[in-house]
Parts: structure tokens; sequence; C-alpha cells
């Protein structure tokens, strides 16, 4: 689906310069984090929080409330680990490329429209460059710390072929479709990135709403599923589901296979209610992704599109990978305080 760049994900930037604008202003008892120094305030928080859970028609409460407020938090650390790299890489995004970005995203519109669209996201310019910048810098530090480190060979290509040739002799039209799977009942196998499960159909509903935000706002699918999806079989490798013969479609519930059918390569669906068909009562909200659709008969290793393909599926595979093993490395040698986090501990436990 086209990315609007105008509902970039304001709600989980944690820019440098969130660190160093402002700060003498702000109560010290307004930190909740720090990252080697560097403050997170709760101000910060609220405001992502505002906007991850607009247009949600149950508001988290309670429990719920701080839950969310903790994941996003962590996001927040996240966020500031990976700028402070960027910094000791002389990595940060430049005003002039922050501007010539920003300039090729309000090409579209008109500077009212624009205007409007920042309104409606509840959003500040500022808010808006800042994350662009993050953007940008983010993208830089992975292009140099994950991408220039993985390479497919034409061998590897050719030995993937060999191994899966079976796939690509499609008898009938295939859908490469990825989802989302966010289940109503606790599930103590579910063992995403953020080890994040919805524990009623009230959490579910929050939760798969605050994902179709996350996408709307240009998240990637593959991340957000690698993250929050509670799919066992699936949520390691970004959601994938692999090739779906057009024939099987017809078996699966029809409000997926609906959605489905509209969409277009690069688009997903909006959250679909998968319920139990005698009681109607929904045991899970999945939001599925088409990737590609293809057409019937065997293709071979000489069609471009097959070798573009499996490079590109490797290349995911191993950036995936490298992602979350760097981050890991990251937080393993950067000073966290989560003084929210400490606050949960020390008082929900002992709540009457």
């Amino acid at each position: 689906m086209k990315r609007d760049w105008l509902s970039v994900r304001v709600f989980s930037t944690a820019l440098l310069a969130l660190s160093l604008l402002g700060c003498g202003s702000r109560r010290e008892g307004d930190v909740m984090a720090a990252v080697d120094g560097r403050k997170i305030y709760r101000s910060d928080v609220e405001k992502y929080y505002q906007n991850q859970t607009t247009g949600s028609q149950q508001q988290p409460v309670a429990e719920q409330a701080t839950s969310l407020r903790l994941s996003i938090l962590r996001e927040l650390i996240d966020d500031e680990i990976l700028m402070h790299r960027a910094e000791k890489l002389g990595l940060l995004a430049t005003d002039d490329e922050v501007n010539h970005k920003l300039n090729e995203i309000k090409s579209p519109y008109s500077q009212e429209q624009f205007d409007q669209k920042l309104k409606e996201k509840k959003i500040t310019l500022d808010d808006f460059k800042r994350d662009l910048r993050r953007s940008l810098t983010v993208e830089k530090v992975l292009n140099r710390e994950i991408a220039s480190r993985i390479n497919v060979s034409d061998q590897d290509i050719t030995n993937y072929y060999n191994a899966h040739k079976a796939e690509y002799n499609l008898i009938e039209p295939q859908y490469h479709l990825a989802q989302i799977w966010i289940t109503t009942q606790p599930n103590p196998q579910v063992h995403n990135l953020k080890n994040d499960k919805a524990q009623n159909e009230a959490e579910a509903r929050k939760k798969i709403q605050m994902l179709v935000n996350r996408l709307d706002s240009g998240d990637d699918f593959a991340t957000l599923a690698m993250n929050y999806s509670e799919d066992t079989e699936t949520s390691g490798n970004g959601g994938d589901l692999g090739f779906t013969p057009e024939s099987a479609l017809r078996n699966t519930d029809p409000f997926t296979r609906e959605a489905v059918m509209k969409l277009k390569p690069g688009q997903y669906s909006p959250v679909i209610t998968v319920a139990n068909p005698p009681n109607k009562q929904a045991f899970g909200f999945r939001i599925v992704k088409l990737i590609s659709k293809e057409p019937s008969g065997q293709r071979e290793l000489s069609d471009p599109r097959v070798q573009q393909a499996i490079r590109q599926q490797l290349i995911d595979r191993r950036e995936q990978l490298l992602k979350a093993a760097y981050y890991e490395n990251l937080r393993d040698h950067a000073k966290v305080n989560n003084y929210f986090a400490e606050e949960i501990l020390q008082t929900t436990g002992n709540a009457k």
C-alpha cells in the first residue's frame, strides 16, 4: 500500500533532538528513562501514547494503559540507543537531508492540504521533521551496519532454487501472503520478539488497532509481525505465509478470502475478525498483506523474476536476523535506566 509519509510513526521516535532541546524546562520527576545519560520524558511517552491510541473505539485502561506506555518507552529507549550509535558513527541525518525529504513528501500537496494532514495526526511540523531525521538516520545506520554485510551470491540463489524447485511449478495462480495474527486467548507458546501477548478479546482488539495505526504510519509489516504477531509458525520470519494456491483461498474464511482478492501486491488488508461459526465469538484478528501474485506455470531459474524473488527473500531473511542481533548487541553495551519499569515494580505489585 502506498505509504502516507504524513503518517510517519511520530509515536515511536526518540530522536537525539528530544534529549537536547528544552530539557531545562522539564522537571526531573518527569524523566521516565535514561540512555547513556540522555533522558526520555513522560511528556514524550504521552504524546506517542495518544498517537497510537487515536481511532481506537476502546481506550486502554488500568494495567492495559500502563503496559502500552511501557512498550512505547521500550521502543523509545531502543531508538535513543540507535541515535547514540549514529552520533558515534557520524551518521546523523543533516538538515539538508531532512529538508530535501520534507520537500519530496510535501510535493503532492498544497500547503493547506499538508497543514491539514499534520493537524489530523495531531503533530507539529517540528514533530514531523524530527521523525524524518530519525527515519533517515536509522536508514543510514542500518545500511552501514547491516545491509553492507549481506551478500547473496548466484550460487546461493541456485542452491535455494534447486531445494525448492517444486514451489515454482505453479499449477494455478499463487498468492504470496504474510499476516499479523492476534488471538483473544492466553497462549504461553507465543514468543515474538517483544514477548507481547493479548490476554483477552478486549486486549486483542486494542493491540490489533495499535498495529493498524503503526502500519498506516509507515512501519514495516515484517518488523511488526516479528515484534508482535502471535502466530507461532510465522512471527519469526516476519509473518510470511509463503505462497497460497487460489483454490486454498476458497477454503479459508470468507472475510479473509474477500479481503485478499481485493488487494494489489504490496497492499495490506483492514483488520479481519476471525470468529467461531456457531456462536460468532471472535477468537482472533488478522491483517493480511499480499506480497505478490503469480500466474500458473513452471518458473525456471533463468526467469529474472525467480532470481529476484529468491535474492530478495534471502536478503530479507538475513536482514531480519542481523537486525535482531544488532539491536540486542547495542542494548548490551548501553547504560539504560528504566525508571518507569522500576516504578511499576514498586507500586503495582502492592496494589490492593
